[in-house]
């Protein structure tokens, strides 16, 4: 019975509330379709993310190796020797460089960088490792190490500390480098400069280091020669210690100097010592450059002159009086000529009368005595003509002009005596050179007369030839005559000396030769074989 109750009252629901039910119903799986499409659409939005991701980090992978071989390549291919250790410096990771160098192997053995510090460096090496400590960073360390194979070293080390993520220092690198080349050159130079210096202030030369005309340094030498100390000098310019006439020429080339034209000037200067005294100094300046071509500062070595100077002035006054004296030799040897020739001619006169009207009373020992009187007057005269020719060879002014040496001989030839039996051959055209014809007259003009009057032979050959040097003319003068012994040689070219027939010599006609090649700055010598001949040769400077 209530069974049939409820059945009556279940039908008896109400219709809307069904209604609603269903709809409701419907909401709930619209919104559960929607909420699949929304998680479908999310899974596929993170399995895109995911797949993203993975892409990602095996690029990331693949650069991390990549970047990891390529250190590993720095690492082992890098020049200088590259070593990572711990903190107590045992070397972890060494490179090849590394391994030669220190002739370790940090694989094969446990080395300790630290301990192959020479002991005279082991307490700047300690400092230096706190310093490491303390700022993370150690550079330009310098020290002596001892390798394996017990050699010594130095090197130059720049270090860093490694740190973790949390910034604590885990280990430390280094790179190393080899400087006992450089240390050794930088001993060598500074041994160089003490030694240098040591020549510097031993120097009998002033030395003086002059920046934009200031003294900047000067060795003892100088200061000594000046009069001042080195402090004193280093308040000084140039030109106060200078003669005010010098100032404006050492400026002049200064400028040169400083615009580049010049790079070393030499000058003669007077230099004012400390207490008022001139010094007369030669003075040597050098330009010392920069890179740019800049002068940076000059070098000025200094040599006192003082004496040399004062024996020039000496020399100077001795060669004034020489010139007067020469000219008053030169008048009274025209004197003396004309006072001693006049005497002579009347001898020479008289004789002549005497021979003419008595030679029909005087025996043959009268007229010879009266013929050997003639001879002496005429040699007398002949040696007044010498001894004035001599006396103004030196002292003539030489008027240079074009001379055909051909010619001179062809005039010498037409005016000197020639004998029937001698010859005079030009082996070759001779030069034309540029002398004074005068003086390259009588300089011809002796050497054929002394050959022509030696030769004693039935046929007589004088040969002139010539070559030409660099800076001079050389002819030779070849006779076939008596010849000249060998300690006559010399002897020949000096005044009033003459070997052979006296009657025919005055002695001054080869001092005469002498004297005009000397002249010309040249020389003369012979070569001679008794009873075969002679060979005179003689050279004379081109203008």
């Amino acid at each position: 019975m209530a069974l049939k109750l409820n059945l009556i009252s279940s039908k008896e629901m109400d219709s809307k509330e069904i209604i609603l039910l269903k709809k409701a119903l419907e909401r709930q799986k619209r919104a559960r379709i929607q909420a699949e499409k929304i998680l479908e659409k999310k899974s596929k939005e993170l399995y895109d993310v995911t797949h993203h991701l993975k892409e990602s980090n095996a690029r990331l992978e693949s650069l991390l190796t990549e970047k990891t071989s390529e250190l590993d390549g720095v690492f082992v291919n890098i020049v200088d020797p590259y070593v990572v250790m711990d903190l107590e410096f045992n070397i972890i990771r060494m490179n090849s460089s590394a391994k030669n160098f220190l002739g370790y192997d940090s694989e094969k053995e446990v080395v300790n960088l630290s301990k192959l510090v020479h002991p005279e460096y082991m307490e700047y090496t300690i400092d230096s490792i706190k310093n490491l400590y303390e700022v993370g960073l150690l550079k330009n360390y310098r020290a002596k190490i001892i390798l394996k194979d017990k050699s010594e070293k130095f090197i130059q080390i720049n270090s860093s500390l490694i740190y973790d993520k949390n910034r604590r220092p885990i280990a430390a690198q280094g790179v190393i480098r080899d400087i006992t080349n450089e240390t050794e050159i930088k001993h060598l130079l500074a041994g160089q400069k003490r030694e240098l210096d040591i020549i510097v202030e031993n120097s009998p030369l002033g030395i003086v280091l002059i920046v934009n005309g200031k003294i900047i340094k000067s060795n003892k030498t100088f200061e000594k020669m000046i009069g001042f100390s080195e402090m004193e000098l280093k308040k000084k310019e140039v030109k106060d210690i200078s003669c005010p006439l010098d100032v404006e020429k050492s400026k002049a080339l200064t400028q040169k100097m400083n615009l580049g034209s010049l790079n070393h000037f030499s000058l003669d200067k007077k230099y004012i010592r400390k207490d008022s005294s001139s010094l007369w100094a030669k003075t040597s300046v050098n330009a010392i450059r920069n890179t740019e071509g800049k002068v940076e500062y000059q070098v000025a070595m200094i040599e006192d002159i003082s004496s040399q100077r004062e024996l020039e002035a000496q020399k100077e006054q001795l060669m004034q009086e020489l010139e007067e004296s020469n000219k008053g030799l030169q008048e009274y040897a025209h004197i003396v000529s004309h006072d001693l020739k006049s005497p002579l001619r009347n001898i020479a006169a008289l004789s002549t009368w005497l021979y003419e009207d008595y030679i029909d009373v005087l025996d043959d020992n009268g007229a010879n005595q009266l013929k050997m009187m003639q001879e002496k007057v005429e040699a007398m005269d002949k040696l007044i003509d010498g001894i004035l020719k001599y006396s103004t060879v030196s002292s003539d002014k030489i008027e240079n002009t074009v001379v055909d040496v051909n010619t001179i001989i062809e005039e010498i030839t037409n005016i000197i005596y020639i004998p029937d039996h001698v010859s005079i051959q030009i082996v070759k055209e001779l030069p034309v050179i540029c002398a004074d014809k005068t003086k390259i007259h009588q300089l011809f003009q002796n050497f054929l007369s002394n050959a022509v009057s030696h030769i004693q032979n039935k046929k007589g050959v004088v040969k002139i030839d010539f070559k030409e040097l660099t800076k001079h003319w050389q002819f030779s003068i070849e006779d076939n005559g008596v010849g000249i012994a060998k300690e006559y040689h010399e002897k020949i070219f000096k005044i009033f000396q003459s070997i052979g027939n006296q009657e025919r010599s005055t002695g001054i006609g080869l001092s005469i030769v002498k004297k005009i090649i000397d002249l010309y700055e040249g020389k003369v010598w012979l070569e001679s074989t008794v009873g075969v001949g002679t060979i005179f040769y003689f050279t004379l400077k081109k203008e």
